[in-house]
């Protein structure tokens, strides 16, 4: 059976559902947003996180042509494109955002009906970030020990959902070891609960005690999924990941990170905006305040792996070393 999270979002006659991974598995709340802005606020607010906002963004901008139904195309592309912009703002660090725009405006470009050609955009957006996954689940599947603990970091969506699949279709037998990943604790509440979900043998720990874990010969690869990867090998995701992969480094433990595709607009990391969310969020954890007002919080979203600590970058075409990565692209003009 499918995952609930792997269907998080959905597009309705009254607007978009996005299932409110907040709280989630403990309450199970879908969010309606019924324009585009209300979209773009939900993934500013951290609605849906990893994946989840590709979907928002997709769906949110078939919204926003509901919304210039009957204008002249010339205006009613413009207002899409403000649209799209407001979107990719919302999460500047993940190009997933980027992606979900253009796929959309492709469909409106080719089609005299605006809004049935963002339909049409939505949806080929919608199976092809799918069959990607799916692609990429099964290479990263296939690197996997036979028999093993992976310990991941963070919430690594279809990427993580599709390696499993693909791994109990091969018959292995994995163990997965999750960090509970502060202070949104996507580990603990998404990462753990699919998993058992999906009946796969879970254990949680701290965040801090990732590099205890590999210390003692108990974890067989370290396997996240990334934001962005940039041509040089840089690996940018959830805060907490370079932490790991030095430990994993120090301690012989393969590091694999998961993107459909290193990203040819970034050449190096300086070319990828790192978040900062509220500091706030830091001093909280589902909504307790854990630190008294003498404190004050500071969260960078993100951090940057260089290559160097990174194994290989699995893609949706298989895995490169991270100085390989200019290969994926030899050829043709995949994004």
């Amino acid at each position: 059976m499918e995952p609930l999270l792997a269907r998080s979002v959905r597009l309705e006659d009254d607007g978009v559902h996005i299932l409110d991974r907040r709280n989630f598995p403990f309450e199970r709340v879908w969010v309606r947003c019924g324009t585009v802005g209300e979209v773009a606020k939900a993934i500013e607010d951290m609605v849906t996180q990893s994946s989840g906002p590709y979907f928002a963004a997709l769906y949110g901008m078939v919204l926003a042509a509901r919304e210039v139904r009957g204008l002249p195309r010339d205006e009613a592309r413009a207002a899409l494109d403000r649209a799209g912009r407001l979107l990719v703002e919302t999460r500047r660090t993940n190009n997933h955002l980027r992606k979900a725009v253009a796929a959309l405006l492709a469909g409106v470009d080719v089609d005299d009906d605006v809004e049935a050609g963002a339909l049409r955009g939505a949806l080929a957006g919608d199976e092809r970030y799918r069959a990607r996954s799916r692609r990429l689940g099964e290479f990263t599947a296939a690197r996997l020990p036979d028999e093993g603990a992976v310990l991941t970091h963070c919430w690594a969506d279809l990427y993580l959902t599709e390696t499993v699949t693909a791994a109990q279709d091969l018959g292995k037998r994995l163990r997965f070891v999750c960090t509970e990943t502060r202070p949104y604790l996507q580990g603990a509440r998404l990462t753990a609960e699919t998993l058992g979900e999906m009946g796969v043998d879970t254990t949680l720990v701290t965040d801090g005690m990732g590099a205890a874990v590999m210390s003692t010969g108990d974890v067989d690869v370290l396997l996240t999924a990334a934001d962005r990867v940039t041509m040089d090998g840089h690996v940018v995701n959830k805060v907490g990941t370079l932490g790991l992969a030095i430990a994993a480094r120090e301690f012989d433990v393969p590091f694999l990170a998961m993107v459909q595709a290193p990203d040819r607009l970034a050449p190096t990391a300086a070319d990828v905006p790192i978040e900062y969310r509220p500091g706030d969020d830091v001093l909280h954890t589902l909504g307790r305040r854990t630190a008294t007002e003498r404190a004050r919080g500071r969260y960078p979203a993100f951090d940057v792996t260089p290559p160097r600590f990174v194994t290989e970058v699995v893609t949706d075409r298989g895995a490169y070393a991270p100085h390989e990565l200019a290969d994926y692209y030899v050829g043709d003009v995949h994004d």
